[in-house]
């Protein structure tokens, strides 16, 4: 059976600075990897790289046993099967919990109000912020946030978060 995710002998360089140097794994469905070093390492261009947010300078990589393209097209429809939470949780500050997790799923995936808002409050129900539905981030702490942001990256049933 084919790995979940393939990543094989990524390079990336900026100018003649190479910041990945052949990074190559595997990953089975349900199995985790931590990317650990230090600044200026690669880890936040690797992250870029499997989000389909940049080209490498070489090397291939599979999600789901499909290669991955790297040019701009392919890149577009690549990166609408996957779910991004930021470091900064990246929420709408003028609109509550639950609006922040429906509205891509209105706005992007093509569900309607009531099917948008429905899945939205099951999935802050399951983390614990079925009290925060009607609050606006201001008003949350920055674990309720980030929760709120995991919430919407996983409203349309990613592939890969």
């Amino acid at each position: 059976m084919q790995p979940f995710i393939r990543v094989h002998q990524l390079r990336q360089s900026f100018g003649t600075q190479e910041v990945l140097k052949g990074v190559s794994f595997s990953l089975d469905r349900g199995q985790t990897l931590s990317v650990i070093g230090p600044s200026g390492g690669g880890k936040s261009t690797l992250l870029r790289i499997i989000g389909g947010l940049e080209a490498p300078t070489s090397g291939t990589m599979a999600v789901d046993g499909s290669p991955v393209s790297f040019n701009e097209a392919s890149l577009r429809a690549y990166r609408a099967t996957l779910g991004f939470v930021f470091q900064d949780g990246g929420l709408f500050h003028h609109m509550t919990a639950l609006e922040n997790v429906a509205l891509p799923l209105r706005m992007v995936h093509g569900a309607s109000s009531d099917e948008a808002d429905d899945r939205a409050r099951e999935l802050l129900a399951r983390l614990g912020l079925e009290d925060s539905l009607a609050k606006r981030p201001a008003q949350l702490s920055g674990g309720q946030k980030q929760r709120v942001a995991i919430a919407r990256a996983l409203a349309a049933r990613p592939r890969l978060l």
